[in-house]
């Protein structure tokens, strides 16, 4: 028997294929399913062959003590390729690797899905007649994707964003903060620093710093921050209530956000929670992304808009009173800042497509194995 191999590099790519693999399991149950992944992948009945913690790394500077461990994983996924016995390599995102593995299979014969397709846009344009060379067909999860993709000859499809499959029915704000034991009346602050160590370690220190002087400045705030199910921070890291997951209860029970750039932001979007942006990465990283990065903004949810619907601090402009106070009339529902942000916001949740994104991938992969071998 054939089987479809994932390969993702990092938590959101598991949890986004995990979903296809769900919808596979229940309407090809003949498929086979392999992959690079973790526990959301492997719960949906995919065998992991290695799992996507051992590979997880960002910026510039910290994929370099990497390379050897790619290399080697490289090498083992081209041996499966080339056995004859995978009939789809199905890609989520993390292009660096990615790409390397979609010439692989191109090379062997077999067709390509790139779900989740790398971020041309912003840089790595290069990247585009590779794509258009070694991808049978690429499921895009941003609007302006489609176009872009099909005009350097990719083979695009928009699926609309897989966060709106997540968040279809989402609670009410008394709802969520009854869920979390969280005030029911009054100001709550939402604090994400991000989900991975090396974030943390840049994020936590100001994003706290930031949470202290609206508190001693906002009359009965609080503060509540999201942690990733698997990060630990201490009290002393953080002196404020910490929630481990449910970061769309987290994003629904409060008044406004302090945010990491990235997905989450497109998140608040979905919940209707203003919010500011604060990034900071190494060095290095910011040094060479101020080079190669094409457009003018950070945020996601910004990129969506292509306009500033959230204000962003990166690197030294992170500064926390600067952060507190732009933040500060996101906090007061009567104002006229809150009141533009939320309706930009909704704007953007319009331009992510509808829900059904991993139904509409999950079709895509049972149609390339029907068509059988790559040209």
């Amino acid at each position: 028997m054939r089987e479809i191999l994932f390969v993702v590099g990092e938590a959101s790519g598991d949890l986004h294929a995990g979903k296809v693999a769900e919808v596979l399991r229940a309407t090809a149950p003949d498929l086979t399913m392999v992959g690079i992944g973790g526990g959301h992948m492997r719960d949906a009945g995919v065998e992991i062959i290695e799992d996507v913690a051992n590979l997880a790394v960002m910026g510039f500077a910290e994929v370099v003590r990497h390379i050897p461990k790619h290399y080697a994983l490289l090498g083992r996924l081209r041996e499966r390729i080339e056995s004859g016995r995978v009939a789809l390599v199905v890609l989520l995102d993390y292009p660096g690797f990615n790409l390397k593995v979609a010439e692989v299979a191109k090379k062997a014969g077999v067709p390509v899905l790139y779900y989740i397709t790398p971020q041309v846009w912003a840089w790595g344009a290069g990247r585009l007649p590779k794509l258009a060379r070694v991808v049978t067909k690429a499921a895009s999860i941003l609007p302006f994707e489609e176009g872009l993709l099909r005009r350097h000859g990719v083979d695009a499809t928009f699926v609309g964003h897989p966060l709106l499959d997540r968040a279809q029915s989402l609670p009410t704000q008394a709802a969520a903060r009854a869920a979390l034991g969280l005030p029911a009346d009054g100001p709550i602050l939402a604090v994400f620093p991000g989900s991975r160590r090396a974030e943390l370690a840049r994020h936590l220190k100001p994003f706290m710093e930031t949470a202290t002087l609206l508190q001693a400045h906002v009359p009965g705030l609080h503060v509540v921050v999201s942690v990733a199910p698997t990060v630990q921070i201490s009290e002393v890291e953080c002196p404020f209530p910490r929630v481990h997951g449910a970061s769309f209860n987290v994003l629904r029970a409060t008044t406004a956000g302090l945010l990491k750039s990235g997905t989450t932001t497109l998140e608040a979007a979905v919940a209707g929670l203003p919010h500011v942006i604060g990034y900071r990465t190494s060095a290095i990283t910011y040094a060479i992304a101020r080079r190669v990065v094409k457009i003018p903004h950070i945020g996601l949810v910004n990129v969506v808009a292509q306009r500033e619907v959230s204000r962003e601090f990166v690197q030294e402009a992170f500064e926390p009173r600067r952060v507190a106070d732009a933040l500060m009339p996101l906090l007061d529902v009567h104002s006229a800042q809150r009141a533009q942000a939320v309706a930009g916001l909704s704007e953007v949740r319009g331009m992510l497509g509808t829900p059904g994104a991993s139904e509409r991938v999950a079709t895509m992969i049972r149609d390339l194995v029907a068509a059988g071998p790559a040209r």
